[in-house]
């Protein structure tokens, strides 16, 4: 991974800033950047909101520079590490305006025993992967979460787990740091490094942006879903880039996220499975900038806009490839979640054995995956900014298990620090970190960007909207 130090008195929120940058092959951020406050921000003994810091401002600064290439003007950004935590739970923030009684439902994750004394997670936010789970375990679809458990403790964890994800669903074995080290899976990542930016073609030099937004007149298409991916395309949305999110009718996604994500984005569901719908996928291709994919690895591929292909079709494209597992190791094609991967790699074990009774817990956020947007965000306007050096199509390619073995590699903070810090922002705070806007869903109160620019201000020049709310074309 290489080495994250701070200098005395440096946050280190701007050390890993560095890091990245020097991973990139970028210049230091040289006092580009203002940090204000440390973690813990929430209770967590991993740096959370220094990480997530650091990635947003990454973005925020390569969003600064394509705009100083352009006109000269050099901005300096500031991003409160408090915001940064906040941003890495955005998704929890969304309230609709009034905000309606809360519906009694299903908590969407939890940890359960197994016959040999494991601890499995369970992820059933999405319906169809947790009717899955249900068939598994050969339960009812209305069966109740008592009924759930006593079937889970009939099984070995390492079994359960294999036959869930068989099942095409997601589930995980609370492994520790050092088993996840050992593990065929593990070992895979470990040799893979935060990401990848690699050129895979060749074409004409083009401009990375125009006009009054860093990022005006590049376009974005986004073929992602839940929360890395949509959170890359919406950081790319919030410094003016036109985003155009394509859905597929055959995968549903979590309404919460999805208006979470949608901000600065128009929206349109394709079944690329249609020639006609292919077709019209392939003229948004195209002409578009950014081609964002965060399907499991092969199944786009099968479907004919694998990067290669794509890069033909159009060359100077930029691809973002994410996914949860890096594509390599045994559980390469896997799908998989920043709660499974958290599950996974030994992060909710520690967090359990530090802040709690033993008993695995989740970070309070889900890090991996904003995380893993913002770089990717980052990542994409340094291969615009390449692009406009010495023309050339890109391949980006990171995953939410890169992310976290990156977290897991990174010096904890204070236990007694991290136990002593409320679930939550003071409402003070929050209704000063909060906006409110009208939307197709009615009114919406939400996180603003959590980096500022002095000249270019982030912000998003559309509302959130529903995945079917627009024709799939450019405007």
């Amino acid at each position: 991974m290489g080495s994250v130090s701070a200098e005395a008195g440096e946050p280190r929120a701007a050390a890993l800033l560095e890091h990245i940058l020097q991973l990139a092959g970028t210049p230091s951020a040289a006092g580009d950047v203002e940090f204000i406050g440390a973690d813990p921000v929430f209770p967590s003994v991993f740096p959370m909101g220094e990480l997530g810091a650091a990635s947003i401002a990454a973005a925020a600064l390569q969003s600064a520079r394509l705009y100083e290439r352009r006109t000269g003007i050099r901005q300096r950004a500031t991003v409160p590490l408090d915001a940064a935590a906040a941003a890495m739970r955005a998704w929890r923030y969304i309230r609709e305006v009034p905000t309606p009684p809360a519906a009694p439902g299903r908590h969407p994750v939890g940890f359960y025993r197994t016959a040999d004394d494991r601890w499995l997670f369970l992820h059933r936010l999405a319906q169809h992967h947790f009717a899955r789970q249900l068939r598994v375990l050969g339960l009812p679809g209305d069966a109740d979460d008592e009924q759930l458990a006593r079937a889970i403790a009939t099984w070995n964890g390492g079994e359960l787990e294999e036959a869930i994800m068989a099942a095409d669903a997601c589930a995980a074995v609370a492994r520790t740091a050092e088993e996840w080290a050992h593990h065929p899976q593990g070992r895979a990542v470990a040799e893979l490094p935060l990401f990848r930016l690699t050129k895979i073609g060749e074409s004409a030099a083009e401009a990375a942006g125009s006009g009054e937004r860093p990022l005006g007149g590049i376009r974005v298409l986004d073929l992602t879903r839940v929360l890395a991916g949509p959170t890359s395309a919406r950081a790319l949305a919030e410094q003016g880039a036109k985003v155009l999110r394509i859905a597929s009718p055959l995968f549903p996604d979590t309404p919460q996220m999805v208006k979470d994500t949608g901000h600065g984005k128009r929206s349109a569901v394709l079944d690329l499975r249609d020639s006609r719908d292919a077709g019209a996928m392939r003229a948004l291709l195209a002409d578009a900038d950014v081609y964002i994919q965060g399907y499991r690895p092969g199944a786009i591929e099968h479907l004919g806009f694998s990067a290669e292909e794509v890069a033909a079709l159009r060359p100077g494209i930029i691809v973002v490839r994410l996914s949860a597992f890096g594509g390599v190791g045994p559980w390469g094609r896997r799908r998989g979640f920043d709660s499974v991967v958290q599950a996974s790699n030994g992060i909710a074990l520690e967090m359990g054995a530090a802040l709690g009774d033993g008993s695995p817990r989740s970070m309070p956020g889900n890090p991996l995956d904003y995380v893993t947007g913002y770089l990717a965000a980052f990542l994409a306007q340094r291969a615009l900014e390449l692009r406009a050096e010495d023309g050339g199509s890109y391949l980006i390619e990171l995953s939410l298990a890169q992310t976290g073995h990156y977290l897991n590699g990174l010096p904890r903070l204070d236990r007694d620090a991290a136990a002593a810090r409320p679930a939550e922002l003071s409402d003070e705070r929050l209704d000063e970190l909060m906006m409110t806007r009208a939307t197709p869903y009615g009114a919406l109160r939400y996180l603003r960007p959590a980096a500022q620019l002095p000249v270019t201000p982030g912000r998003w020049e559309l509302p959130t909207v529903p995945l079917d709310h627009d024709r799939p074309q450019w405007w």
